[in-house]
């Protein structure tokens, strides 16, 4: 059975492009006769706003869509910190206190999440009591799981590169998982067979292999959706202020009648994404 799921963070109202990517996972699950899920990850620290998970359930309704609803992020916190402390003990994290200004003046060169960090803090010692961050010691963690691949319904077979993003942070200082450690547990404990997303989290998805390999979880498959882009051809984006459904819906703007128009292409969408078939 095919299991999809959509996992908004309350951090900001949804938009269409979040209309997008639910409407492609449920459609994708119910066409097949399976399960639609929806997941609040809402461990953002401050930034989460509890409130807005009724606003997306309602932006769901009025688009139509009906969902099974899983628990939220906040109350799987002791399942974060059981995984880390496992990869802690596997000697793969190391504590780090660069800030994103240090990393941005040591990296040499740039990812799909930014200037990707060098491995400045690998092997230092730092005092017990230090507030750190958690990487990932990528080169290790590979090393001990050999080559991995995985599969994306649109891109084909992927062979897996980790070592692309770098040392990525696996624990905030402010909360217990990175969204690539919370996303990949959360999958695994859903029973989600197809993580359906937008293409801007393709990357991710070469770290997210290396977790399941290395805490022993089972692999889905994934399908990276284009995205929808805005006026200037920029993807759709809370922190641009993007026109939120529920904007749409107080001007106007029928959910359902919007569901059928993004079903149909009426909207911009990227026309290239970073599929690489290696």
């Amino acid at each position: 059975m095919i299991v999809t799921r959509f996992a908004p963070s309350p951090n900001g109202m949804l938009h269409m492009g979040h209309a997008f990517s639910a409407i492609t996972a449920h459609d994708l699950a119910v066409n097949a006769g399976g399960r639609f899920l929806l997941r609040i990850e809402d461990i953002d620290g401050v930034r989460s706003k509890p409130e807005l998970a009724d606003a997306f359930r309602e932006d769901l309704a009025g688009l139509g869509l009906g969902w099974e609803e899983v628990a939220a992020q906040s109350k799987r916190t002791d399942t974060y910190t059981a995984a880390a402390h496992t990869l802690r003990e596997a000697g793969l994290l190391y504590p780090c206190v660069c800030s994103r200004a240090d990393i941005a003046a040591a990296a040499s060169r740039i990812g799909a999440e930014g200037p990707v960090y060098p491995g400045t803090c690998k092997g230092k010692m730092l005092p017990a009591d230090t507030a750190a961050v958690w990487r990932l010691d990528v080169r290790e963690a590979i090393s001990r799981t050999g080559d991995l691949q995985w599969n994306d319904a649109l891109a084909g077979r992927q062979n897996a590169d980790p070592l692309a993003l770098g040392d990525v942070v696996i624990v905030r200082k402010d909360e217990p998982a990175s969204y690539h450690l919370a996303a990949t547990l959360d999958d695994a404990a859903d029973g989600v067979t197809l993580v359906t997303r937008g293409a801007d989290l393709f990357a991710a998805t070469h770290i997210h292999r290396l977790l399941q390999a290395l805490l022993d979880l089972p692999v889905p498959r994934w399908h990276h959706h284009p995205l929808i882009l805005d006026e200037q051809g920029r993807k759709l984006a809370k922190r641009r202020g993007s026109q939120s459904l529920a904007d749409l819906r107080q001007s106007g703007l029928d959910g359902q009648q919007l569901g059928t128009e993004l079903r149909a292409g009426r909207y911009t969408v990227s026309p290239d994404t970073p599929y690489r078939n290696s």
